[in-house]
């Protein structure tokens, strides 16, 4: 059999593409041009926002198109489809749409958030199964009640008809803005990416299209490098709505035709994206929704065009947990190259701080963690503010050791800042005498410094924690270690400082966790 017969050619998939019936439920959402990323990148950034869909993904388009060209037999013996996300919800509004019977299988440990949306979108056209500890066991359940009842599958992406619903938002980018040099696109199973791609390509040959892969679900780039579809050992599940481990066969055998380039993109150069596109536009897009702003950030700061390009991305979902977003707040500044967080190793004697904050040289400290140990030297954990990403910290770092201060770039180190940073203190033996305090003071530039400088040396810090959180006041938890016949006299030197302040020697969570 030729190809040409085993598989729809590009010309076919214009044409299902065209005639698509997705907006009989799906927008046509708009084009945004990122003001703000375009004057720091020196580009036109252009973000197409599927997260303006009823069920806030691109997911709705090619599950509506799927089951639109079933068979009118096949509609009345129902769908089925297996997912924990976007497809699920999309799947769910298609099937209410059309009055077909849905069946979703989804795993018993999908969030109840979830569910209830689908529950939501499908009303009494929806029957929702979960299942299992896993997508896998989900995936299982679903395929066998298919062959058992009849039903038909609806898969997430490896498909003609669902590629060609997701190829819809192509033929809106072309329509809305034709002068578009590159195009940047999210893959999780390939199909946003295969759809878009045979569009543009058959009607824009010089178009290129960058694939965007999570650096921890990069199964289109395994593929691509090897040559044939291989599957993954693990995926990681911050960016969820990508994390496949392997990439579909008709979405690799379009991508492999007509994408460019791929591009993979870590955690912290998501949640950067995350915030640049919150900036310009005020929606929140979920980790795979910020892949193809991520992309375009990564590709243009590699590759250092000599003109200026049109350029244009997906912001494919918006379905974040509220959770997360803890989450991109930490890491956004990391990704961007902006912060830095640094171990270093000072003398554990008083003013030593102070002297490690000047040796900084007027540097906005962003974090400072330090507990109190009984030997020669204190480390601390500590969160720089940098205006020059590729050369300040390797300038800081020298400085130190001029100083001699050790210093270690943690910068890259998940352990440090997903879990360490939260961890530095402990109870301290035979520190009797110390006594907690909480400060509030007003944030601005150099303001830690400031408050460091009024509080004083006279009494030997145990205990130091400070965040920066970009907010009008700046708050620091500080132990100190005071004699008991000088308990007045530190509290006279308080009042005297100005700045608002609480005794929290009797917090309960201090006796818990730190006291002596």
């Amino acid at each position: 059999m030729t190809e040409t017969q085993q598989h729809l050619s590009a010309q076919d998939y214009l044409r299902k593409i065209l005639v698509a019936p997705v907006y009989d439920v799906a927008k046509n959402t708009d084009l945004n041009h990122l003001s703000s990323l375009s004057q720091r990148l020196q580009h036109d950034i252009w973000l197409k926002r599927e997260d303006q869909q009823p069920v806030k993904s691109f997911k709705l388009r090619g599950a509506y198109n799927k089951i639109a060209n079933l068979s009118d037999d096949a509609k009345d013996r129902g769908v089925i489809t297996a997912s924990a996300g976007n497809h699920a919800q999309g799947v769910a509004l298609s099937a209410n749409k059309m009055r077909v019977k849905a069946t979703i299988v989804m795993p018993e440990t999908t969030p109840d958030i979830k569910v209830d949306a689908v529950r939501s979108f499908g009303g009494d056209w929806v029957d929702i199964i979960l299942i299992g500890r896993s997508f896998d066991v989900a995936s299982k359940h679903a395929q066998a009640l298919a062959k058992e009842h009849g039903y038909t599958y609806v898969p997430p992406f490896d498909d003609e008809d669902v590629i060609a619903g997701q190829g819809t938002i192509a033929k809106e980018l072309f329509d809305s803005k034709r002068d578009l040099d590159m195009v940047f696109v999210a893959v999780g199973g390939g199909g946003l990416a295969a759809g878009i791609a045979v569009y543009l390509k058959q009607l824009k040959p010089n178009i290129k299209i960058i694939a965007v892969e999570s650096d921890e679900s990069a199964c289109l780039k395994k593929a691509l490098e090897s040559g044939q579809r291989e599957t993954l050992d693990q995926v990681g599940i911050f960016a969820d709505g990508v994390a496949v481990k392997i990439i579909g066969e008709e979405t690799f055998r379009l991508c492999q035709q007509y994408v460019d380039e791929v591009i993979t993109v870590n955690s912290d150069e998501i949640c950067a994206a995350i915030k640049d596109t919150f900036d310009d536009t005020r929606a929140i897009a979920e980790p795979a929704g910020a892949l193809s702003v991520a992309g375009i950030k990564k590709w243009l700061s590699q590759n250092k065009p000599d003109k200026k390009l049109q350029i244009g991305g997906i912001l494919c979902g918006a379905n974040i947990n509220f959770h997360t977003l803890r989450y991109v707040s930490e890491r956004a500044e990391l990704g961007e190259k902006k912060e830095a967080i640094i171990a270093a190793t000072i003398p554990e004697q008083k003013g030593a701080f102070r002297h490690f904050c000047e040796t900084l040289a007027g540097r906005t400290i962003s974090e400072f963690n330090y507990r109190y140990a009984p030997t020669e030297n204190a480390h601390v954990y500590v969160g720089l503010k940098l205006r020059q990403s590729d050369t300040e910290l390797p300038a800081v770092l020298a400085e130190l050791k001029k100083r001699n201060i050790e210093g270690f770039d943690l910068s890259d180190n998940e352990a440090a800042k997903m879990h360490v940073r939260h961890m530095v203190g402990g109870r301290v033996q035979n520190l009797t005498n110390e006594r907690l305090f909480s400060f509030v003071f007003p944030e601005y530039p150099g303001a830690l410094m400031s408050f460091l400088n009024t509080l004083g040396t006279q009494w030997n810090i145990t205990l130091f924690h400070y965040r920066n959180h970009s907010a009008a006041s700046g708050m620091v938890l500080a132990g100190f270690d005071v004699p008991e016949n000088e308990l007045d006299e530190l509290h006279q030197h308080l009042d005297e400082i100005g700045y608002q302040y609480k005794e929290e020697t009797a917090n309960p969570a201090y006796h818990f966790f730190l006291k002596s």
